[in-house]
């Protein structure tokens, strides 16, 4: 008799799934909407120190601080 109700009561336990926020994790959401070596993000419109850099889909930009951006020669 005892060890069924050991038995239950890990059942009970083990089924039990605590309540969690929906969606992605953080870490995965800020893998996918990085861009440019992970020191952009894909947004619709830059920020006012942001500069567009590259597509990152077919509607999202890759917005950059300056100082990450590749220098430019040869103009």
């Amino acid at each position: 008799m005892r060890s069924l109700i050991l038995v239950l009561v890990v059942l009970v336990l083990l089924s039990y799934v605590p309540p969690v926020r929906s969606g992605v994790n953080a870490y995965v959401r800020s893998l996918f909407s990085s861009c440019w070596r992970r020191k952009g993000s894909c947004r619709r419109t830059c920020r006012k120190k942001e500069q567009y850099h590259i597509f990152c889909d077919s509607h999202f930009l890759c917005c950059v601080n300056p100082k990450f951006l590749p220098v430019i020669v040869g103009k």
